[in-house]
């Protein structure tokens, strides 16, 4: 039995989650097309490579950080589902919440960057990391 290799476009959707969890911004950002429109659930659309950079370069601080447990990825074509925990870090607070996203590549660049998530679990996951980095000290 072969193995079967992932599709193209869920490899660039990896590898950008992989670059943004090492803080190789420039790396993921190779990822992204100069057109790239990044929507998140009720946060103002970013549009353009510039200014999404602009947005990563800004959390590339020794306080901050990103990470995503990926539950579910998924292609048809060009167009990435993904079903994940994202993890944000402030300092010793750790908050984690579900996100649902939508990729879409061409010529293997992201055109479309699209995240659903709910406010209700995002407060959820900051009053539980806010409890943890407090019982921590």
């Amino acid at each position: 039995m072969t193995e079967e290799l992932p599709e193209p476009a869920v490899t660039v959707v990896r590898e950008f989650f992989a670059a943004l969890e090492i803080d190789a911004v420039d790396e993921a950002l190779e990822l992204l097309d100069p057109e790239i429109v990044w929507k998140n659930t009720s946060l103002p659309t970013i549009r353009g490579k510039k200014r999404v950079a602009q947005v990563l370069r800004g959390l590339d601080r020794p306080s901050l950080g990103f990470w995503a447990e990926m539950h579910h990825i998924a292609a048809d074509g060009d167009i990435v589902l993904t079903d994940r925990t994202d993890y944000l870090r402030f300092g010793p607070v750790r908050i984690g919440f579900w996100v649902t996203g939508t990729f879409e590549i061409r010529a293997g660049r992201i055109v479309l960057w699209d995240d659903h998530f709910s406010k209700g679990n995002v407060l959820r996951g900051t009053i539980v990391g806010v409890a943890k980095a407090l019982t921590r000290r």
